[in-house]
């Protein structure tokens, strides 16, 4: 799951602009909102260039974070209790 927010933020920590972003990678500036919103996927490519460009250490942290679904979470919840 990509975390928007944690992008957002690299960006703006590099000093960068979303427009500096999407002529890094040869894409419009919608095509990179798409991404950021979810509505289409970065490819490998993409993801190592943003690491170099943005200085992004661990791209786990921002590319491929954990996705806890509302039932997950709930079960987490009701289940606070039990010992592992």
């Amino acid at each position: 799951m990509f975390d928007k927010k944690k992008f957002k933020a690299q960006v703006i920590m590099s000093g960068k602009t979303m427009q500096q972003v999407a002529d890094l990678l040869e894409i419009n500036q919608a095509t990179l909102y798409r991404k950021v919103n979810g509505s289409s996927d970065f490819y490998r490519g993409e993801i190592q260039l943003l690491c170099d460009y943005l200085n992004i250490e661990d791209p786990s942290e921002i590319f491929f974070t954990p996705k806890i679904t509302q039932t997950q979470n709930r079960w987490l919840v009701l289940n606070e209790n039990v010992i592992y």
